[in-house]
């Protein structure tokens, strides 16, 4: 089979790349950026990152290194000259928010209330703050290890063309690329969608932004900080880098004026001097303007081709990521290419990756423009609401914490509670854990099936998981408790499912009885929780994550999707069909 293409070798493209490799698909890579310049423009300290803990662990466990980022300590917001909120990431008040330290900033009598700021609860992990060019660097270094991928410079993609069996796409050096499915991560000006007539409605400039990165001391070291209604200055957000560097965001006025050097170099010196009363030492070492965007691709799949990251979504107001929605695409997304690539595909499997995503995003969205007039509103009865209303302030505080830190509903839904890939109705058996299905699971120990102690996270990204809660095996040797009680009939139901999966034990897990058995899908969402071993109704819910049997595969040459002006490209004899050959019939064969 061909392998897939990826257009794009952004963070989002390289991710989605490692990944499909994890699953052993081939993959081609078209980036548009010259041999040796792959990752020129991404060198910029004021181009940077906040993943959420979850996806900083998926890249870890997809083998991409993230120790050029920082993990904060805590988060801090102020407003003119006192500390108001702060939550802590380390030490005993970890995930909740706690007094402030004496210092230049002070508690007074404007501290909002235990509760104000949502916490995650003790031992919450922090953010992972980290450039976009290390991103980009650290993903390619894993890659290098996978012969089944290959990154082809200097090619920007300029016709596309579906059948039922594949996708053909055209280069401007005149070559043609084979592929069994398409993904553009091409970014916001993405000419995969365009090819694709995908629309992409959405708001321009919803919010602009100055910004520095500088190398300095600051009151609070580790720790991030929003500055809201400074004595001096606009609102302004500090979060630290590793070697002494800050990224200083600075929000812009809504008219669209030129941020001078003179406007950057007063902004620097009104948020440094009100900080540490005077401006101290600081190396400026880049800069920039960002502006915000708010856009969602009305579809996302067309045939064989889809759509991630930047091309799919904009997004960006308080804080908010549009880089980690994007890894979150890649994880969704790429178990299933993985299936269909290994065993072919129902239409509601793959059809279910716009429905989670596009329905999470566009939460997370609409969340954002309903908190826009409140936490922006300047003017008329929105500045005198702001001052007069009890808690309004405090409110949106608590939103701008809420989206920089990746919580709440800005942080988008986690549960897929609408999603096609579910048993019609809850299977008989089901019983309650302390997780909801189609939510994230908890990361629990767990026994893998060679023996070892694992985290259960760490087997995700991979196959179908069935766990079983069985208390006291911790203490007994494996080969005690393999052949006894469920589990060889467990074992035996696990493999008979009709896609693969991996067996584990887990002494105990929050909410569930003893004997209750997890069904897990390979992106770590709940599927069902099972009362004992019920091999029925196992196969059917592994039926039901796969979206169903696989449909037939149609015959090559029906079913055109889009063939763009200047004429369908040729395959034949092109490079790009004999580059991944090799790589292909290898993966094949393992299967």
């Amino acid at each position: 089979m061909d392998p897939v293409t990826v257009v794009g070798a952004g963070p989002v493209g390289l991710a989605l790349a490692l990944a499909l490799s994890r699953h052993e698909v081939p993959v081609v890579v078209l980036d548009e950026r010259p041999a040796g310049d792959a990752d020129l423009g991404e060198r910029r300290l004021a181009r940077t990152a906040v993943l959420r803990p979850d996806t900083a662990a998926m890249l870890e466990r997809l083998g991409c290194t993230t120790a050029e980022g920082a993990r904060w300590t805590g988060w801090r917001t102020l407003r003119r000259r006192s500390t108001v909120a702060r939550v802590a990431f380390t030490g005993p008040d970890a995930g909740k928010e706690v007094p402030a330290e004496d210092g230049v900033f002070a508690p007074d009598d404007e501290r909002a209330p235990d509760g104000e700021v949502p916490d995650g609860g003790p031992g919450e992990p922090p953010p992972l703050h980290l450039p976009q060019h290390a991103l980009v660097r650290e993903l390619r270094a894993a890659l290098a290890a996978h012969e089944t991928v290959r990154i082809v410079p200097d090619s920007r993609v300029t016709a596309l063309r579906q059948d039922g069996a594949g996708v053909t796409v055209e280069t401007q050096r005149g070559v043609a690329w084979r592929a069994s499915h398409l993904v553009g991560c091409d970014g916001a000006r993405s000419t995969v969608r365009k090819l694709l007539d995908a629309r992409f409605p959405g708001r321009t400039n919803v919010e602009r932004y100055a910004v520095a990165a500088l190398r300095t001391e600051l009151p609070w070291p580790g720790e991030a900080v929003l500055q809201r209604s400074p004595l001096r200055g606009v609102e302004v957000t500090a979060r630290p880098l590793p070697d002494g560097v800050w990224r200083l965001d600075w929000l812009l006025p809504p008219d669209g004026g030129l941020v001078t050097p003179e406007t950057l170099l007063g902004h620097i010196h009104d948020s440094l001097g009100a900080w540490c009363g005077d401006v101290p030492p600081y190396e400026l070492l880049d800069t920039g303007v960002h502006a915000v965007h708010h856009r969602l691709a009305r579809r996302w799949r067309v045939g064989r081709a889809f759509l991630a990251g930047d091309a799919a979504h904009l997004l960006g107001t308080f804080g908010t990521q549009g880089l980690d929605e994007g890894l979150r695409d890649a994880g969704n997304l790429a178990w299933k290419l993985a299936l269909a690539w290994h065993h072919g595909a129902s239409e509601a499997l793959l059809d279910s990756y716009e429905e989670e995503r596009r329905e999470a995003v566009g939460c997370l969205l609409r969340s954002a423009d309903r908190a826009l007039p409140a936490v922006r509103g300047t003017g008329g009865w929105r500045a005198v609401r702001r001052s007069v209303v009890p808690g309004s302030v405090r409110a949106s505080d608590a939103i701008l914490t809420e989206g920089h830190l990746g919580r709440g509903e800005l942080a988008g839904p986690v549960l897929y509670g609408r999603t096609p890939l579910a048993p019609p109705a809850p299977p008989a058996g089901s019983v309650p854990v302390g997780t909801p299905v189609g939510a994230p699971v908890e990361d629990v120990p767990v026994t893998a099936p060679d023996g070892s102690s694992v985290r259960l996270h760490d087997r995700l990204d991979g196959d179908l998981l069935v766990v079983l809660i069985a208390p006291g095996t911790g203490v007994w040797e494996r080969r005690h408790w393999l052949g006894a009680g469920l589990m060889p009939g467990l074992a035996a139901a696990v493999e008979g499912l009709p896609m693969r999966a991996e067996l584990l034990v887990a002494e105990e897990y929050p909410g569930a009885a003893a004997h209750t058995v997890l069904v897990v899908r390979p992106d770590g969402y709940l599927v069902a929780a099972l009362s004992g071993v019920r091999a029925a109704e196992l196969s059917a819910c592994a039926d039901a994550t796969r979206g169903g049997a696989p449909e037939p595969a149609p015959a090559t040459g029906t079913d055109l999707v889009k063939e763009p002006a200047g004429g369908a490209p040729g395959t034949s004899g092109s490079e790009g069909e004999g580059a991944v050959e090799a790589a292909t019939r290898e993966a094949s064969a393992k299967r």
